[in-house]
């Protein structure tokens, strides 16, 4: 219990609170993030927060992966680089202040006539391990957007400045790029790649993650569960001990088929100590989860996720499950990939819309049925309004279940709004310390009312079928309209036209006065 408070409430592993962290950083973070972006703005090549955030990670990527490179060189004698030395960041980005570092036209010439090109067809060993094919996967996609080279030179200093082999340093910039990922909730469609950090460290402290397993993501965005995960683990190690290190060791999977996250998962992996992050480019939806194949798939001890909700697949994607499960929404049929993947005794936590809980047409009863006889659905909170604002205002939840046993009884827990907020946003998004009341609640469960209705209760598995599998409980209270009889809704009615048509009156006599001063004047 101590353990998941803390590390839900913002503790990191060295026993440091991270809202005191974040503080003491804030003003060497806005002013990095503030320095380059300044510079690109001044480069006509880079249009927009999207483009600048695209040309930042391809550079910030290599300057971390030469980092990493660095520190397997020393541990390891037989290590060798997958990039040609004369591509690797320290023989090119480095400014070693002699006057023959790469500029202007001979650095753009460079970048795009060279290093680029050499990227993309880097060759990859059949047998190589994740870390270095990464580097190719990273770099199918990406592109310099930059036209000044000597505006591109200033860039690539500032980054260089930050030394990731220093321990100290690595974690202050690692708060950097959290806020980094964070302004991709404001920032349009990339927000659907980010999920709050309060969410991801409280989930991954819910299902508890144990050394040794194996953690997946199937559509990992910018990496925000893994890293969550990490953190508990290592937050069950404690200090920096062989253990800790070890963590970094352990089996962390993720998918993402957009190029964007995908580096962004990479990168946030790197620059966190996991050695061999096993992220993949491409759409999980797109493999075959046919009956016979149910017991081939690779399976985890731990999946969490928020998968793409909303949203549509199309047809030939939706025929790789079967009939009686093929949902219109993308986010039911990532939950038949999770049941499908999920191993015996493994435990899940998964972010869903309002729409799976109260769907009953065919394919999302299916899918709830299976759940609740496949799978032990233990837990069910509903979240408050704007926990994903402003990328998105649909209403979500968070179905803890585990491959245990069938369900026999579901608890429902709705976590309120905190006092005086009417919902979150971009100015006041959701906190660690919002998720408080549901932590004090999780070990003790009993359930609660409030304001005439269950706020926390526990339904047999008998309830949720006889409700033919609508999960809608605990909800939000909704105001109640009043209905008023046929003669006093006229009455009101009319009453409204009678002041609006006054001021409109007042309005237009105003206007017609105005009119007619600025008449007189002009014959004057």
């Amino acid at each position: 219990m101590t353990e998941f408070l803390c590390i839900a409430q913002g503790v990191t592993e060295n026993g440091v609170n991270s809202n005191d962290f974040w503080g003491r950083d804030k003003m060497t973070m806005t002013s990095f993030v503030r320095r380059i972006q300044n510079v690109m703005r001044n480069d006509a090549g880079v249009n927009g927060d999207a483009q600048r955030m695209e040309q930042l990670v391809w550079l910030l990527f290599l300057k971390i992966y030469d980092s990493k490179e660095r520190e397997w060189e020393l541990s390891r004698k037989e290590y060798r680089s997958v990039i040609p030395e004369k591509y690797r960041w320290r023989s090119w980005a480095a400014d070693r202040k002699d006057g023959r570092g790469l500029n202007g036209d001979d650095l753009l010439s460079f970048v795009n006539g060279s290093l680029f090109p050499a990227m993309k067809n880097l060759t990859i060993a059949q047998n190589a391990p994740m870390n270095q094919a990464i580097v190719k996967y990273v770099f199918e996609d990406a592109r310099n957007y930059m036209q000044d080279g000597f505006l591109l030179r200033q860039v690539i200093n500032m980054i260089d400045e930050l030394d990731f082999t220093k321990d100290r340093e690595r974690r202050s910039f690692g708060g950097i790029y959290e806020a980094f990922l964070r302004d991709l909730q404001s920032a349009g469609n990339a927000g659907e790649f980010y999920t709050p950090r309060a969410v991801t460290d409280f989930m991954a402290a819910a299902v508890r993650p144990q050394p040794g397993e194996g953690i997946a993501d199937f559509a990992c965005g910018t990496g925000g569960f893994l890293v969550s995960a990490l953190e508990v683990l290592r937050g069950q190690a404690g200090g920096e001990t062989e253990e800790n290190e070890a963590v970094g060791r352990n089996y962390f999977y993720g998918a993402e088929k957009k190029a964007l996250p995908y580096i962004l998962c990479v990168t946030n992996l790197l620059l966190h100590d996991v050695e061999n992050p096993m992220i993949f480019r491409g759409n999980t939806l797109e493999a075959e989860y046919k009956e016979k194949e149910y017991e081939t798939a690779e399976q985890f001890d731990v999946i969490l996720m928020n998968p793409p909700f909303g949203g549509k697949e199309r047809d030939s994607i939706r025929a790789n499950f079967p009939a009686r499960f093929r949902s219109a929404d993308t986010a039911d049929l990532f939950l038949n990939v999770i049941m499908l993947r999920l191993k015996e005794n493994g435990r899940c936590g998964v972010i869903l819309p309002d729409g799976f809980l109260f769907g009953t047409d065919q394919a999302r009863r299916n899918i709830k049925k299976k759940l609740l006889e496949e799978f032990h659905l233990h837990t069910v909170i509903r979240l408050p309004h704007g926990v994903f604002a402003p990328y998105t205002s649909i209403a979500t939840n968070i179905l803890f279940f585990d491959k245990t046993h069938p369900t026999k009884e579901t608890w429902f827990y709705r976590l309120d709004l905190p006092e005086g907020y009417k919902g979150f946003s971009k100015t006041k998004p959701v906190r660690p310390e919002h998720f408080n009341p549901v932590l004090a609640w999780w070990e003790n469960r009993q359930e609660i009312y409030a304001d005439g209705c269950a706020k926390a209760k526990r339904y047999a598995v008998e309830e949720l079928i006889k409700r033919n599998y609508n999960l809608d409980l605990c909800g939000y209270p909704r105001p109640e309209e009043e209905i008023l009889p046929p003669g006093e809704l006229i009455r009101q009615y009319q009453c409204r036209r009678a002041e609006l048509n006054e001021r409109m009156d007042q309005i237009l006599a105003q206007i017609t006065e105005l009119l007619g001063e600025e008449a007189a004047e002009g014959a004057e």
